[in-house]
């Protein structure tokens, strides 16, 4: 007689709680300060393990933390996917960067006709979405192509590396422009404006018309410029460091943006490219890495190949999937969930979910959880879908504002949501895979290089929780590996749906 499945094959709900990180008791863990019973019972009494979710696990350098995109693309990919920081590096330490013919060539150019190269990026080591030793190779090409004017339009952190540190980065910027022998900080501007990514044009904007025109508060120093954000190095207001029009963007110059993760970035590159052309000023601009823009930015450095992951595997199957979440990580249950890939397979439907007004995270920790909940709900429900999959966005988002109490307050809503959705699955007989895809709210201090600890709203490379809820309670429960990693999610949602994972995947089913 042949042994009963642990969990038989079946529609199911696979939720992402994004920032559910796992880490022991402590006064900054706001998971386990916060009152989470479905939580906690979830973990102890379904089959669990943690998963890794950082470094190389994922495709980023050794002791990276992870993020939401590339957590999300190995989620669906069922792979490591080599990220873009790592790629980059790669072409640095082998030298591909410096010696890139696209590269060479717009820095010849430049020289050629003594216009400026402006490098634009945050400027931290966060490894999210930049890191600042990358500009000592762009600098020292552009040293070796005689680029005699070389400013730095340098945006700061304070999110994804402890906040009051800006001056520390901006002071590591000067050191090596000094080494290189050309540069210099032209403009500084807070990420808050620089990098929002919610369609908030008069933030953009400021950072525009900053690095474009020089329109800014005339500053001293790059530690006069910082002082002058009331709300840390996040809201740095627009501060110009250069004698008036020395720095502004002019015929015939060239723009590197530095960034190597799109999403936030991308908006500023469309409206920079947009407003230099109303403006009639013709401009070479090129990216480190490949950035989502509308305008056509060549990148230096391409991309991992993401396809026959998740959602590939769903469509030639025939499988129907609805993909719910709020504004701020709906591309991750779609774009990056599916490799980085806009199409919109046969069988995909998408949820997004949007609040009134503009979003007040501290004062508003729920969010729209709610709306959420309700939609996965309604979708569980439904018997023509096969697979939910939902991103619970509270935990990350409102551990990004580094404010502990509204953090707890955000995991005790999770927490609430999770038992409807639970119930919901147990009624129409689903199982469901919740993990994380990175750590954040697990540690909200970290320190700081002047040693003292600093609330901290950043991500972490602490391992993640992944829990199984069979379908059916009178089967034996499955026994998962001590450890897994994201990869493995993708290959055991496909088992669970009755599937087997595709060609391309290299993560093994967890049953």
């Amino acid at each position: 007689m042949s042994t009963p499945e642990p969990v038989p094959a079946g529609p199911g709900i696979l939720l992402v709680l994004d920032g559910w990180g796992h880490a022991d008791t402590a006064d900054d863990n706001a998971l386990t300060l916060a009152h989470t019973p479905v939580l906690d019972d979830l973990v102890a009494r379904h089959p669990s393990t943690l998963a890794e979710a950082s470094g190389d696990a994922v495709g980023l350098l050794p002791g990276t933390v992870g993020n939401s995109e590339i957590g999300h693309m190995v989620i669906g990919a069922g792979r490591p996917l080599p990220y873009d920081s790592l790629l980059v590096q790669q072409a640095i330490d082998s030298g591909a960067l410096r010696t890139h013919p696209r590269l060479g060539a717009l820095l010849e150019k430049t020289a050629a006709v003594a216009g400026a190269l402006h490098l634009i990026g945050l400027c931290s080591d966060g490894q999210i979405h930049s890191h600042v030793e990358h500009l000592s190779e762009l600098l020292d090409a552009a040293a070796a192509h005689q680029v005699q004017r070389v400013f730095i339009h340098a945006i700061t952190d304070g999110r994804d590396v402890a906040d009051h540190t800006g001056e520390t980065y901006l002071t590591r910027v000067a050191e090596l422009t000094a080494q290189a022998g050309v540069g210099q900080v032209a403009t500084v501007i807070g990420r808050g404006y620089a990098m929002d990514k919610a369609g908030n044009l008069d933030l953009t904007e400021q950072a525009v018309t900053l690095v474009a025109d020089g329109q800014g508060t005339p500053t001293g120093s790059v530690l006069t410029a910082v002082g002058a954000s009331e709300r840390g190095d996040e809201w740095v207001p627009a501060s110009v460091l250069t004698p008036a029009g020395d720095a502004r963007i002019a015929d015939g110059d060239t723009v590197l943006w530095f960034n190597f993760r799109s999403d936030r970035i991308q908006q500023f590159a469309d409206r920079l490219s947009e407003h230099l052309t109303a403006s009639g000023r013709s401009v070479d601009m090129v990216s480190l890495a490949q950035y989502d823009t509308r305008t056509a930015i060549p990148a230096l450095v391409e991309r991992a190949d993401a396809s026959g992951g998740l959602a590939d595997e769903l469509a030639a199957v025939g499988l129907r999937s609805v993909r719910i979440a709020e504004a701020e990580k709906f591309e991750h249950v779609t774009y990056y969930i599916n490799g980085r890939d806009a199409t919109v397979r046969s069988g995909e439907e998408h949820v997004r979910i949007t609040g009134d007004g503009k979003a007040d995270y501290v004062a508003r920790p729920r969010m729209n959880l709610d709306r959420v909940t309700a939609a996965v709900v309604e979708a569980a429900a439904r018997t023509d879908v096969d697979l939910v999959i939902a991103n619970l966005a509270n935990i990350d988002v409102v551990g990004h504002t580094g404010n502990l109490a509204a953090t707890v307050t955000a995991c005790e809503a999770t927490d609430a949501a999770m038992e409807q959705i639970l119930r919901a699955a147990r009624d129409s007989r689903r199982w469901v895979l919740a993990v994380g895809d990175h750590g954040n709210a697990e540690r909200m201090t970290k320190q700081a290089p002047d040693g003292t600890m600093r609330p901290y709203g950043g991500h972490t490379t602490n391992p993640v929780p992944l829990v199984i809820v069979p379908n059916r309670s009178d089967t034996p429960a499955p026994v998962l590996p001590e450890r897994a990693t994201l990869a493995d999610v993708a290959p055991t949602v496909l088992r669970l749906l009755g599937h087997k994972p595709g060609s391309a995947m290299t993560g093994r089913p967890l049953l």
